[in-house]
């Protein structure tokens, strides 16, 4: 919603996005719920988030044949994606799975070709439980680690490899895939308040992804008693032409030996695998459903909220109702659901308190917009406020600067108003101080707006006097009484912009306040305005929040 000159030079400004990474607070809920985060992934995608890895014989073939029979250990077993393609290729072997979500080990145990005499299938947290409770010390051949190390708190990583120790055998081998630093991923996730720690990323449904270097998973592995057989970067690049976009997935892959000696000898063999799709071949185009093949052939773990988001679709799995109850009418609210909420690109996909108050205030004292001409400003996908003001209003012109906000504030808007008050608003696109979106909405009223509403719109300093300047120019200037004048009502809880900076960048653009809520004195001879709007008799289950406050402004 910034302006363009500003957006120029801070290109990831987001009116919500700080880019300050994960706050103490989630960083412990993400480790302490970190099992509950997963077993909701598996209640959700069941065993159809992954293929089945039948890579493993033609990467590691050679591991699984030999004298006797091999025992292998599958940690972070996850549906059974990597065991029963095993147990299928190699009859023979014997199979300890475990991950520490038990919905994913009873999705393992009610598969169809599960069978206890080739596995053994229990729930066990790594960094916590005793591995060699469950599994014989050293009896273990092979530990797979595919794509789980990622999920781990890097601090609790040696913790993982210890609790492995207890139950291979000397010269057992660990064969590890897993993310790797520059992939396709962790890119989007720079743009997000999404960082834990370094390459430490939480995904928007709450489990977590660290991304490896050559050299961190080295030492991490060295320092814990193992040597280095081999090690590989992987890289595959998926074009779209179609839709100029173009993926980079990496991983790293590797193999690693357990020795019982204290000097055991270390090799080191690099192999860079790289398989480009997408160049000039018979096909000038790849088509999506054949991108989206080839991601899911690729084998690398990205949650459902960022997979949609490469494809620039909102799945409506990641979308939940919420009902709001104003006066004698009940609003439907479609809007991103709760576990996305806190790592969406956009704070516009959700109903905010600020809004359900101004909403409520508009429902009571319907005087505020009646016949008047209603402008809101960032109003996300619920756009309550421009949905009450339609009852009484003579036109309504919601705004916001996201397009997925948009999209989904027309759904809202058609799903819960009928004629006349439908036809009386408008959905359009408003970035502050953008030139083109002002003239756009300067026709649709060329005499200006009577109220322009805004809730909790004033999160980030750098777009407070884009707001004003854009508030000025679509404010209308001619007015008959003094009670009729035209007003600008800013509704929010304080944040990182103080009530000084706000009224600063007001001064600024020729506004004036003439009241605030809560206050014990009006700031004006004329207020009192907002405390009118509340009833008499108390309004504490009027209020959401106690620490909202509402600025009613004037042009000077």
């Amino acid at each position: 919603m910034a302006s363009d000159a500003q957006q120029h030079s801070s290109q990831k400004l987001q009116i919500y996005s700080s880019n300050t990474g994960v706050t103490s607070f989630w960083r412990e809920k993400y480790e302490r719920d970190a099992k509950k985060y997963w077993d909701i992934f598996y209640k959700k995608h069941q065993d159809k988030f992954f293929k089945d890895r039948h890579y493993l014989d033609k990467e590691w073939g050679q591991y699984f044949t030999g004298a006797g029979r091999k025992v292998i250990l599958e940690v972070g077993c996850g549906a059974g994606n990597t065991i029963f393609p095993l147990v299928a290729t190699y009859p023979d072997i014997f199979v300890h799975a475990c991950d520490f979500s038990p919905r994913a080990v009873n999705l393992v145990k009610t598969h169809k070709d599960f069978n206890q005499s080739q596995v053994n299938a229990f729930a066990c947290d790594l960094t916590i439980d005793d591995l060699s409770k469950e599994v014989s010390p050293s009896s273990v051949d092979i530990v797979t680690m595919i794509f789980v190390l990622s999920a781990v708190s890097p601090e609790k990583m040696p913790l993982v490899l210890q609790n492995i120790k207890k139950v291979l055998k000397p010269n057992g081998c660990v064969l590890f895939r897993d993310y790797t630093v520059g992939d396709l991923a962790q890119e989007r996730f720079t743009c997000k308040d999404q960082k834990i720690s370094e390459n430490f990323y939480v995904r928007g449904d709450g489990t977590r992804a660290f991304y490896f270097s050559n050299d961190f998973l080295t030492s991490l592995f060295k320092d814990n008693g193992f040597d280095v057989e081999e090690i590989g970067l992987c890289c595959k690049q998926v074009e779209n032409r179609s839709r100029e976009l173009v993926m980079n997935r990496r991983w790293i892959q590797a193999v690693f030996m357990f020795s019982d000696t204290s000097n055991s000898s270390f090799s080191k063999k690099v192999e860079i695998k790289e398989d480009l799709l997408g160049q000039d071949n018979a096909e000038s185009k790849v088509k999506e459903s054949f991108l989206k093949e080839t991601l899911d052939d690729v084998e690398v773990d990205i949650s459902e909220g960022l997979a949609a988001e490469m494809f620039g679709i909102l799945p409506s799995l990641d979308s939940e109702v919420i009902e709001v109850k104003l006066k004698d009418q009940i609003f439907k609210i479609n809007v991103v659901s709760k576990e996305y909420q806190h790592t969406c690109k956009s704070t516009g996909l959700m109903l905010w308190e600020s809004a359900r108050l101004m909403a409520s205030v508009l429902a009571g004292s319907p005087t505020i917009v009646e016949r008047k001409r209603v402008l809101e400003l960032g109003c996300g996908c619920a756009g309550i406020c421009s949905m009450v003001s339609a009852g009484s209003a003579d036109l309504v012109v919601a705004t916001d600067g996201d397009t997925k906000a948009l999209e989904l504030l027309s759904q809202n808007v058609a799903s819960n108003l009928r004629a006349p008050s439908l036809a009386k608003l408008i959905v359009k696109r408003l970035k502050w101080g953008n030139r083109e979106h002002i003239q756009a909405i300067k026709e649709l009223n060329s005499g200006g707006f009577d109220v322009i509403i805004g809730t909790d719109v004033t999160y980030v300093s750098e777009a407070i006097l884009p707001l004003f300047a854009s508030a000025k120019e679509l404010m209308a200037s001619n007015y008959n009484r003094n009670d009729d004048k035209p007003a600008l009502i800013l509704c929010h809880i304080f944040r990182r912009v103080d009530e000084p900076s706000i009224l600063s960048c007001a001064s600024q653009s020729g506004f004036r306040l003439i009241d605030k809520w809560p206050s014990e004195i009006s700031v004006d001879s004329s207020g009192g305005i907002i405390s009118s709007w509340f009833p008499q008799d108390g309004c504490e289950d009027y209020i959401p929040s106690s620490a909202l406050n509402i600025m009613y402004f004037q042009m000077q």
